[in-house]
């Protein structure tokens, strides 16, 4: 059983200390900053390096990252950062370049952004690529404009972005900020396009059809080139959102499907850091009729240079300052050129497999709705469990981590009931995935108290999470402008109060529980 680290640490804002670290001395500035700019000392905790340290080590001790467990989150593909990327994008010749040096200077980094856009295409079969988008939903935003200029161009005025109920929830928002009014069809009882709902809903006031391929639940869109031939018969753009790239890299490619714009995920499909706010990438890739559309600056190559293009009056512009996040562009070129084509095709292979192999073994305890066969991520239902034991997906996910799992993305996508969606990812090894299948059986049996009220060994319990919702307190002056509030309310409204159940629970319940005062 697993225990996570549990420290009761004060706010680093609320640590006594001395700083053993000074700054240079620095010459007068007050008859050049306006007064109302100067400062007499900085708004940070004064502390020695080693408390320092202490603090944030035992602070990681409290979370839960893919280098110390299983990651299972489908959609996301939390695959397993490779060391020897992190060391290359590390390099000085990496982490000191700056984007404002001259051509000349940065010839490495041109050339390395060039080659990886060349790579991109030729994995997504696409005739051009930019860098610039800083993640998949930003390459969704991106791919939206280009859309928009394209039809902009051709003096059509087109005001529609279709999408399927299995679409990721960015593709609307994408479409929207773009301008766009969003329609949504329906899947058929595959859990596929309905492909009569499609034809139906795709006008000549259509832009595009965003969808993914294989789509959310798992499944492979067949009809893929019927798809195409529908949405291109109307005179709109097929986008493919290459969320789940990971399950068909090698074997296939969005071009070889007759998509007109697509947008890597770097952080998912080739193994680059995601999630918890860092940098992400999302490149975009488009067919011929669409490259003079690209944001500047173009990277081009020419006697043996590379420089920057900014000679495309068709382009939409920047959608990001310089040229992408650059340290993440390395970690994906390194990536690629350590697994080589075979590679990332095997990679996709062993992703498909691990998927099927924990789907067939979690069938007994658990439903599966629409067609069998998956790729690299499928979608099990807990509506058995919810039925029989109001046990919902939310409680399995949450004593799932009791075992030291990291909890699946669950209720989505919306079309399945108590949806638990799973991705193994190739990067897991057998003992792993059948130790996370061992736990998931185990807690279909278990007491459905125990289920309910779990997690129990994590470093904090079960939230309120409506009220997190409603007020997530997210940084140390929205925590101590709470604590304000509630030291205005008397004593039993403390202890009774919204903030105290969201961390403890009922009151009363917890009084009982451990038949003492706890006001």
């Amino acid at each position: 059983m697993y225990h996570q680290s549990r420290y009761e640490r004060k706010l680093i804002f609320e640590k006594d200390g001395e700083t053993d670290f000074s700054l240079p001395v620095m010459e007068e500035v007050t008859d050049i900053a306006p007064e109302g700019m100067l400062r007499d000392g900085l708004n940070i905790p004064s502390l020695p390096e080693r408390e320092v340290v202490k603090h944030y080590t035992q602070l990681s001790g409290m979370n839960f990252g893919v280098d110390n467990g299983f990651y299972p989150l489908g959609s996301c593909t939390m695959k397993y950062n490779p060391k020897y990327a992190d060391v290359l994008s590390s390099l000085p010749t990496v982490a000191n370049i700056h984007p404002y040096q001259d051509e000349d200077s940065v010839q490495g980094a041109l050339r390395l952004m060039y080659n990886l856009e060349k790579a991109l295409c030729e994995i997504g079969g696409v005739d051009a690529v930019t860098l610039q988008p800083a993640a998949g939903a930003h390459g969704e935003f991106t791919g939206m404009l280009l859309a928009k200029a394209y039809f902009t161009h051709k003096g059509e005025e087109r005001t529609e972005v279709v999408l399927p109920d299995t679409a990721h929830g960015t593709n609307p928002a994408s479409a929207a900020m773009a301008g766009f009014n969003v329609t949504e069809v329906p899947s058929s009882k595959t859990g596929c396009v309905d492909l009569e709902a499609l034809s139906n809903a795709v006008t000549n006031k259509t832009a595009a059809f965003m969808i993914t391929n294989p789509n959310t639940l798992g499944i492979f869109e067949e009809d893929v080139e019927r798809i195409a031939e529908i949405v291109h018969g109307a005179g709109s753009l097929l986008y493919y959102d290459g969320a789940n790239l990971n399950a068909i890299m090698g074997w296939t490619n969005p071009g070889k499907m007759d998509f007109d714009i697509m947008h890597f995920n770097l952080h998912k499909t080739f193994a680059t850091p995601h999630g918890g706010g860092g940098p992400g990438s999302g490149p975009v890739g488009v067919k011929d009729q669409l490259e003079p559309f690209l944001p500047v600056p173009r990277i081009v190559r020419e006697e043996g240079k590379y420089r920057l293009d900014y000679d495309h009056p068709k382009s939409i512009g920047k959608v990001r300052p310089f040229f992408g996040n650059f340290a993440v562009l390395v970690r994906a070129y390194a990536y690629i050129l350590r697994m080589g084509g075979d590679g990332l095709k095997e990679a996709s292979e062993k992703a498909v497999l691990n998927s099927n192999y924990m789907k067939d073994k979690l069938r007994e305890k658990f439903d599966l709705p629409f067609k069998d066969l998956r790729k690299h991520e499928f979608v099990i239902s807990a509506k058995r469990l919810k039925d029989q034991k109001e046990v919902r997906a939310l409680d399995v996910a949450k004593r799932l981590l009791d075992y030291g799992f990291h909890a699946p993305t669950i209720y989505f996508p919306s079309l399945v009931e108590e949806a638990l969606m799973i991705e193994p990812t190739e990067t897991e090894t057998k003992e792993t995935i059948d130790s996370f299948i061992d736990t998931l059986n185990k807690i279909a049996d278990e007491n459905p108290m125990l289920v309910r009220s779990a997690p129990h060994n994590t470093s904090a319990r079960r939230i309120d999470e409506v009220y997190a919702a409603k007020e997530a307190i997210l940084s140390w002056r929205a925590f101590k402008k709470k604590e304000r509030m509630s030291d205005q309310t008397n004593e039993k409204e403390r202890g009774d109060c919204t903030l105290c159940r969201s961390i403890v629970g009922d009151i009363d319940m917890l009084k009982k529980r451990i038949g003492k005062s706890v006001d």
